[in-house]
């Protein structure tokens, strides 16, 4: 039995999934390959095809090579079945418990800290290249991702939007865990859209530094040389209280878990806090720099 895709919901030519199976991930996540590669693993030692196990499980053999290759979403009859079918060894009952679909819009490297991020006690940020995501007004985040090379569909960038502000809602959602946010002022001096788009941006980072869970301090201009010059850098603090630590660079990601490294990381952080403008300093700025347009 052949796949057949859905069409969006609504479309009128949209034709019924048949039984047994489902729609493809958009955005297949690296536990959906790895549970995948367990299903492969186990189904050639036990010297089956792919046809084979299709009818062990009741599915085709075309969603057998789609979960096998991170496609799809296993639900649980599938598992169960699987489990069965390939010598009930608990792998796959194991296995499935920690699938986790891909997060639309963001960055393959990205994605486990963003799912740390959302259960952070604490986080804090350092930018000399972007308005951090989670302070970016909705117009600077399409503007910055309409830049981007190659370029992106509208259908990705509105993916790319939706989950960029996203992220910004634990802002709100969790006024008791600190937000920590060093910026450095060229940051915000360099231009994006007009006057209004400018201002807007302004409005927006000024309105979500404004609780008193969330610190902002601007780097200003006149600083000079500091301890953090080799980029941008993330820390957060686990619920079990292990500090980790995330830096980016041209489409790479690294998470840094080695204490001597985040201790390193913390200690360049600290180190700038206290050169950066306090935070009365640095909403004054912006409301300066906004004043100025």
């Amino acid at each position: 039995m052949d796949i057949v895709e859905a069409g969006a919901a609504g479309d009128a030519g949209a034709r019924a999934v048949p039984a047994g199976d489902w729609e493809r991930e958009p955005h297949p996540s690296d536990s959906l390959r790895t549970f995948g590669a367990v299903v492969q693993a186990l189904r050639e030692h036990a010297g089956l095809s792919r046809v084979d196990l299709g009818d062990r499980v009741r599915y085709s053999k075309h969603t057998v090579e789609s979960v096998e290759l991170g496609r799809r979403m296993p639900d649980k009859a599938f598992v169960e079945r699987a489990e069965e079918a390939l010598g009930n060894t608990g792998a796959l009952r194991k296995a499935a418990r920690h699938l986790t679909r891909g997060e639309a819009g963001l960055a393959a490297w990205f994605r486990q800290w963003a799912r740390l991020e959302r259960e952070a006690v604490s986080l804090c940020t350092y930018e000399c290249r972007l308005v951090p995501g989670l302070l970016q007004s909705e117009a600077y985040a399409r503007a910055v991702f309409e830049g981007t090379i190659p370029l992106r569909t509208d259908e990705e960038l509105e993916a790319q939007l939706a989950a960029r502000m996203e992220r910004q809602a634990m802002m709100r959602e969790r006024p008791t865990v600190p937000f920590s946010f060093i910026v450095e002022e060229h940051v915000f001096r360099r231009r994006f859209g007009d006057a209004e788009a400018m201002r807007g941006l302004f409005d927006h980072v000024l309105e979500l530094s404004a609780p008193r869970n969330v610190t902002l301090q601007v780097v200003p201009l006149e600083a000079g040389l500091h301890p953090c010059l080799d980029g941008p850098v993330r820390i957060l603090e686990t619920p079990a209280g292990q500090r980790l630590g995330y830096s980016e660079g041209q489409e790479n990601g690294r998470l840094i878990s080695d204490r001597k490294e985040v201790s390193l990381l913390c200690q360049r952080y600290e180190t700038l806090r206290s050169q950066a403008l306090s935070p009365t300093e640095s909403r004054a700025l912006l409301e300066r720099l906004r004043g100025e347009l």
